[in-house]
């Protein structure tokens, strides 16, 4: 799992928006949430930009601290944040039960990091599907280091409307992705047209949880901080994407919140009062170190004016999620293995 640097994150910062333009597209871009009196009809509607301009905004602040897989994972005792997101990637290639040379669908792959490390550890070809250009143009590069250029691809594309024929995938997965789209139903059954008959689709889904009460205010609260600083129309709940699956055609084989088993909890590495050296730069101390270094580079013009106000969107979505998951209100890890069934009725 590489780490970018410092300067990486501060010439990335923007992705593919001009430099000149960041502020103007952070400002943009915070007008879609409700903590700036933003609409979810808005964010549904306009979905694709504010989630592009989320990507542009965010994906070397994500690579910087997080590695190339942006994602969560169960963690035992004594196993670091980088072995848990393998982990977490491998047990989802066993529950498809991928085989060599399977074709495979990754449903929004960021820069590939668990599309890189599923393919090695399951011998696959996996077709990223990602519909921001800044996140395909690093994947690619990474693909190229990593020797999977061959066998991995990308396209950029909304998941919501699909390039592929019907019946093009032996497995389809999304690691927490598929909770950027509008309409879970819309989705899913776009995955359900481009999968085979008879295989299988796997998700690990952001969700709010049966203990969400949408009555109290500081519960949304917290949804409203995580959708702000996640780039997410709405967060479902976990019986509304079970719902969308069934609804799409999918005989759900099983699903639970991975959370409640985990040993160790899931939002550690973003509690500020856990320290850890092997995930220092996502500790209090390392985001401090980070925000520094971040206004300096703001400062001199190495990177883009509105830097620092990425920075503090991202920081509110670290505190939601930690209260979120502290109140149990939130996962960021509801998994489900759906069938598509073998002829359709």
């Amino acid at each position: 799992m590489s780490k970018a640097g410092a300067i990486d994150l501060a010439l990335g910062v923007g992705g593919k928006i001009e430099k000149a333009e960041v502020l103007s597209a952070v400002e943009k871009y915070e007008k879609y949430h409700v903590c700036y009196g933003g609409e979810e009809d808005e964010r549904k509607s306009n979905y694709t930009d504010m989630v592009n301009k989320y990507y542009d905004l965010v994906t070397s602040f994500y690579e910087f601290g997080w590695g190339e897989s942006f994602h969560f994972a169960p963690r035992f005792k004594g196993e670091s944040l980088r072995e848990s997101i393998k982990r977490h990637e491998h047990f989802l290639a066993m529950q498809l039960g991928l085989k060599p040379g399977q074709k495979v669908l990754d449903v929004g792959c960021g820069i590939g990091g668990p599309l890189r490390e599923i393919s090695r550890f399951s011998l696959t070809s996996i077709t990223g599907l990602n519909n921001n250009e800044y996140q395909i143009t690093r994947g690619k590069e990474l693909n190229r280091i990593s020797g999977v250029d061959k066998t991995c691809n990308f396209v950029k594309a909304d998941f919501m409307k699909m390039p592929f024929p019907d019946n093009t995938f032996d497995a389809v997965y999304a690691i927490e992705a598929t909770c950027h789209a509008p309409d879970a139903y819309g989705c899913y059954k776009e995955i359900y047209r481009v999968l085979k008959p008879g295989q299988f689709f796997a998700a690990y889904e952001w969700c709010m949880t049966s203990s969400f009460d949408p009555s109290n205010q500081e519960h949304q609260k917290i949804k409203a901080e995580i959708e702000l600083g996640d780039g997410l129309p709405d967060i479902r709940l976990t019986t509304k994407c079970l719902e969308a699956l069934k609804q799409a055609g999918f005989e759900v084989i099983w699903d639970k919140d991975l959370t409640e088993d985990s040993p160790l909890p899931w939002y550690l590495p973003l509690d500020t009062s856990h320290f850890s050296l092997s995930s220092f730069r996502l500790t209090a101390v390392g985001r401090l170190f980070t925000r520094n270094m971040v206004k300096a580079l703001e400062y001199v013009g190495l990177a883009p004016k509105g830097s620092v106000r990425v920075q503090d969107f991202l920081e509110k979505a670290a505190e939601g999620l930690v209260e979120g998951g502290k109140k149990e209100i939130f996962t960021p890890m509801y998994f489900f293995l759906a069938r598509k069934p073998d002829s359709d009725h």
